[in-house]
């Protein structure tokens, strides 16, 4: 078991998820982590570290490409200004899944899953997903119906 310790933070390489070749260094006395979609480091913190273990997990295990995720994308809600984790999009550029990333000791509770859904109210993706790298809780929105299911998986991308 890796363990990396800077600051306040202890990161352990033990999530529920695939582990991957990750790159760390130190900028400004800060411990960062080489994030393969924005191609530069990214100050590690406990909800990157899920956020590049889940990007890797989408890439690796699901096929999921490269080029349809965005990380971090802005969004305005209520008249201010929020940022949705992942981002994936189709073949089509149209949007496929959010997904929120919260560190390992938070639990996904219902009020995680409310910010999720509130994002996702302005824009309309077909997946959610929520994680904290421990365990992940995906769903499929119908907004014709303003209906909500609940997946066992992840959606296989086509």
């Amino acid at each position: 078991m890796k363990q990396y310790k800077h600051s306040k933070l202890i990161f352990m390489d033990l999530l529920n998820l695939p582990s991957f070749d990750h790159k760390l260094k130190k900028i400004n006395d800060k411990l960062c982590i080489w994030d393969i979609i924005r191609k530069k480091y990214i100050v590690l913190t406990p909800e990157e570290w899920v956020r590049q273990h889940f990007v890797h997990f989408l890439i690796s295990t699901h096929q999921y490409p490269k080029s349809l995720i965005k990380l971090e994308s802005g969004l305005t809600y209520n008249q201010v200004m929020k940022r949705t984790d992942i981002q994936i999009f189709d073949r089509h550029g149209e949007l496929f899944m959010i997904i929120e990333c919260k560190a390992p000791h938070i639990q996904l509770t219902q009020v995680v899953f409310s910010q999720a859904a509130q994002y996702n109210q302005v824009l309309k993706a077909k997946y959610l997903t929520v994680t904290n790298g421990m365990i992940f809780h995906c769903c499929q929105t119908d907004w014709e119906n303003m209906k909500i299911d609940f997946l066992e998986n992840l959606p296989v991308f086509e």
